[in-house]
């Protein structure tokens, strides 16, 4: 047994060297000089977020581009009290979610699509805040390059607490993959916070075909609806001019629920890539927690349980390091006690995501 906790491992650490290597081939990039030409409409689905919908519309106004170049939609998924904009700087509508489907986000992206009348669309969501060159940061990379779809990065507002740290090393490892599959040209994972394409792009695909029965995932199913039929115009935009910062969820339960609603998502992925990467991440997961166990009841000796936990963290750290170089100038915090903690909580993520239902604005789902 203790062979095969060390053959996974060994198959981790090949993999995470590759996205590691996948990470050092996405080039950064940093905006240009170049006259703004790129027309955008900004797409918000929102459900009960009157407190944080003002932050991000003033984050809108504080761009760097042209108003006569963007418009923004956001669409109500059913919010108990309607929201009302109150003297905007730049155009914006909103209207309510057409409900076709099981997936609130995903109809809410269709709902706005009827209405889009640029050709790129940029999606986030209501509890961010984007950067004032979010906008001019894209468009110079969309003159510069031939691509209909690009994924951007997302980072956390983090406080003190230890729960907003853990969701930043979390978070931080997340967008390590990304980059790193978009670096092996085996792109599967994106987040919606950040996230742009063209409406010629989204109707060629036929938007959320078949995939509307899961509740999430209007990132992730788009990106590897595209990447499948056009990976040349599928492109990463590694430009810390374009992070978006996002709020960490308030409290261990809703973060688990988060969790367990992307973890829900991988056996529908048409990533191969994706799906076996996810695999091997749970079964090292799952071995380390094997392995602490082995420990308790004398099978594994302290030196061996180090032994693999060092080995792991080792690898772990050179990903996350990089990546929070590019997301952020804040050191990592709490980095021990994350790693030591995280094989727990995700494998008991992983493990309910198989059988459970979750909780997500106000609403519960089935898996």
């Amino acid at each position: 047994m203790s062979l095969v906790l060390f053959l996974i491992l060994n198959i981790y650490v090949v993999s995470i060297s590759l996205l590691i290597y996948g990470f050092t081939k996405v080039k950064k990039y940093q905006k240009t000089n170049l006259t703004q030409q790129t027309s955008f409409t900004i797409i918000v689905p929102f459900r009960n977020e009157a407190e944080n919908l003002p932050k991000l519309l003033e984050s809108f106004s504080n761009l760097n581009y042209p108003t006569d170049l963007f418009e923004v939609i956001l669409v109500d998924d059913s919010s108990i009290q309607k929201f009302q904009i109150l003297n905007p700087k730049f155009q914006v509508s909103i209207m309510d979610n057409l409900r076709i489907s099981d997936s609130p986000k995903k109809d809410a992206i269709s709902t706005a699509m009827q209405h889009v009348k640029t050709n790129w669309v940029i999606t986030t969501d209501a509890d961010c805040i984007v950067p004032e060159n979010w906008l001019l940061t894209f468009d110079n990379y969309i003159q510069e390059k031939q691509v209909s779809m690009l994924a951007g990065a997302v980072s956390y507002a983090c406080e003190s607490s230890f729960l907003d740290y853990f969701q930043q090393l979390d978070l931080t490892s997340l967008q390590g993959a990304t980059i790193g599959s978009f670096g092996l040209n085996k792109a599967f994972m994106c987040n919606g916070a950040n996230f742009a394409y063209t409406k010629s792009l989204f109707e060629k695909v036929n938007g959320f075909e078949g995939n509307d029965k899961i509740a999430s995932g209007d990132d992730v199913f788009l990106l590897q609806k595209a990447f499948n039929l056009f990976p040349d115009e599928v492109h990463y935009l590694k430009a810390k001019e374009a992070i978006v910062i996002t709020k960490p969820t308030e409290n261990w339960k809703s973060l688990f629920y988060q969790r367990v609603r992307w973890a829900a998502k991988t056996s529908s992925y048409q990533s191969n890539f994706g799906k076996i990467l996810g695999l091997i991440v749970f079964f090292v997961n799952l071995s380390f927690v094997i392995g602490f166990v082995f420990f308790l009841f004398g099978i594994w000796s302290s030196a061996l349980l180090v032994l693999y936990a060092v080995l792991k963290f080792a690898i772990d750290f050179v990903l996350l390091y990089i990546t929070n170089q590019f997301l952020t100038k804040a050191r990592i915090k709490h980095l021990l006690l994350s790693s030591l903690f995280y094989p727990f909580f995700s494998s008991a993520v992983a493990l309910y995501s198989l059988f459970g239902s979750y909780e997500w604005k106000e609403r519960r789902f089935k898996i």
